[in-house]
């Protein structure tokens, strides 16, 4: 299993459940990635979805307590219960939002991590894996300038 997510310089990933700045660039790499795989993400992010709906060609399995009645999702209790779902998949990614981050990150192997080189107010964040001794920049996929704004795709592993 892995995670993706876009960061900003200060490794925040959004402010009132929402993106502050979204690059094209990244949602196309974001889809690119994730597409035909199953993704585990939190209701509250999945909310923040286009109409709130799960993402086309994806298996979507929601991490929540909650009850929830939508055509195309799977829910999960608990991280547990998530994996379980998922065992047999190939493709599973943990695509947010920052509690389901929390909690799935330490069952990931590698994180696809777009670090967008602006710093906006954020109140949810990603764990820094600069900072953090069980993970290492692999390798740098990407790297660009959009809207004035530079990024560059990283690919994490855990060691």
């Amino acid at each position: 299993m892995d995670a993706i997510v876009a960061v900003y310089d200060d490794w925040g990933i959004g402010a009132d459940g929402d993106q502050p700045i979204a690059l094209s660039a990244d949602r196309k790499f974001f889809r690119s990635v994730t597409k035909d795989s199953t993704v585990i993400v939190g209701h509250k992010t999945l909310a923040s979805f286009p109409g709130g709906n799960p993402l086309p060609k994806r298996r979507n399995i929601i991490l929540t307590r909650q009850g929830c009645d939508m055509q195309g999702i799977e829910l999960a209790d608990s991280p547990e219960a998530a994996m379980e779902l998922a065992k047999k998949d190939e493709k599973v990614f943990v695509i947010g939002g920052g509690s389901v981050y929390r909690q799935m990150l330490p069952l990931c192997r590698r994180a696809y991590v777009t670090k967008v080189h602006a710093a906006p107010r954020s109140d949810t964040f990603f764990p820094n894996l600069e900072e953090d001794s069980h993970w290492k920049l692999s390798e740098i996929l990407d790297s660009g300038v959009e809207n004035g704004i530079a990024y560059e795709m990283c690919l994490y592993i855990r060691v």
